[in-house]
């Protein structure tokens, strides 16, 4: 387990908390479908899918061959990125957003391609069972940690 949080992870909390206060609620490292893993997966007030990309460095952008592949499992895609980051290496069309590990904002939408029901469906049952999950385990540790002290 790692000791410290990595760029794209504080960039990810930043988003989450921003998308928190627009009502959407933010899953993180969510994998819609094999070989795919997403940073932040959220879920809007209209049950809208979101899919954000955090990249903290040309390094990190570059190395993503995956990213169209995201486009068929959200309603918008966005790419998360901090003050620092060469804007003018993300492709247009696609939503922009400027976080820092405390807050974020959104620069720029990305085109609106709404999924089919069955589509969104599934989705969402796997976001809701995806995030009763990890509770479940968050709380299991917990107790465990309580119950040996």
């Amino acid at each position: 387990m790692q000791d410290r949080p990595q760029p794209g992870q504080l960039l990810a909390r930043g988003v989450g908390r921003h998308l928190e206060s627009l009502g959407f609620s933010s899953l993180f490292e969510f994998v819609p479908s094999r070989g795919l893993r997403v940073d932040v997966m959220a879920v809007g007030p209209r049950g809208e899918l979101w899919v954000v990309e955090c990249k903290s460095c040309r390094a990190d952008f570059r190395a993503d061959a995956k990213w169209h592949g995201y486009l068929d499992w959200c309603d918008r895609f966005f790419w998360a990125v901090d003050a620092d980051f060469p804007l003018d290496l993300l492709p247009e069309g696609t939503g922009l957003i400027l976080a820092d590990p405390w807050d974020a904002q959104i620069l720029r939408l990305g085109p609106e391609t709404p999924l089919a029901a069955a589509r969104r469906k599934a989705m969402l049952l796997k976001i809701a069972r995806t995030g009763a999950d990890r509770l479940r385990r968050l709380s299991e540790a917990a107790l465990s940690a309580a119950a040996s002290a």
